[in-house]
């Protein structure tokens, strides 16, 4: 292991997508990042950690946070990982609204906790959880709303327990950006993908470095003055509907 690692970020989801940009960005400014993901990650470095398990499941949540506070001081902590399970309403399953409240919250919850004690020791902590310009409103996102919503809750609460800490929590709503996640819905090159883009203000569809820059600059010691913000990542598509 590097002896000139500057700190511990835990990103969950951090093999792929916003995450994998995220992670990118630790590793090369000098961090150990602990990656939190149901699958390994396609690159490597000697300053990657990676966990496997489903933050859906409690039990395994908790089992991973232990693991990773025995060995690791976390000073930052990026909840990323995340799944959509579209329907309209008319057809939501309960069972998915389970899930996500897990995977969205409860995971978001029991990491924190795990994690936050070190923070405090230290009087510095970021913590950010990825929600989602869809907490205003789109259709099939029922559940997903729901869940990415409760994250703002979260943040606007911890943000006013935390702050005499030195830990600020914020949230990043991104809007549509291109991952293995968005093309699951919406084929690469489509028309689809360009109705989206004509109803963005920008009149383009986002990068996870979109997202990537705004959490760096987030978790940056200089950003202590910023707690319990939502930070819409969407090219103005907050301004207004959102075509899909």
């Amino acid at each position: 292991m590097s002896a000139t690692i500057k700190g511990t970020i835990v990103v969950s989801g951090g093999n792929r997508g916003i995450g994998e940009d995220i992670t990118h960005r630790y590793l090369n400014n000098g961090f150990k990042v602990v990656n939190i993901s149901r699958q390994e990650p396609t690159f490597s470095h000697e300053n990657l950690e990676t966990y496997l398990g489903d933050l859906a499941d409690r039990n395994v949540t908790q089992e991973i946070a232990n693991e990773i506070v025995a060995t690791n001081e976390v000073s930052m902590f990026v909840h990323n990982a995340g799944v959509i399970r579209p329907d309209l309403l008319e057809d939501v399953k309960l069972e998915d609204l389970d899930y996500l409240t897990q995977l969205h919250l409860g995971s978001a919850i029991t990491l924190s906790q795990s994690f936050i004690p070190a923070m405090k020791k230290n009087r510095f902590g970021r913590i950010v959880l990825i929600s989602s310009r869809g907490v205003l409103g789109l259709v099939t996102r029922t559940n997903y709303a729901a869940t990415k919503a409760g994250q703002i809750g979260l943040i606007r609460t911890w943000a006013l327990e935390l702050g005499k800490d030195g830990i600020t929590v914020n949230a990043v709503a991104p809007g549509p950006i291109e991952t293995d996640m968005f093309h699951e819905l919406v084929p690469e090159e489509s028309e689809q993908k360009n109705k989206i883009a004509e109803s963005i203000p920008v009149k383009r569809v986002g990068n996870a470095a979109d997202v990537g820059r705004v959490v760096e600059f987030l978790c940056e010691p200089e950003s202590s003055f910023i707690t319990g913000q939502t930070w819409y990542v969407c090219g103005g598509a907050s301004l207004g509907s959102l075509a899909l």
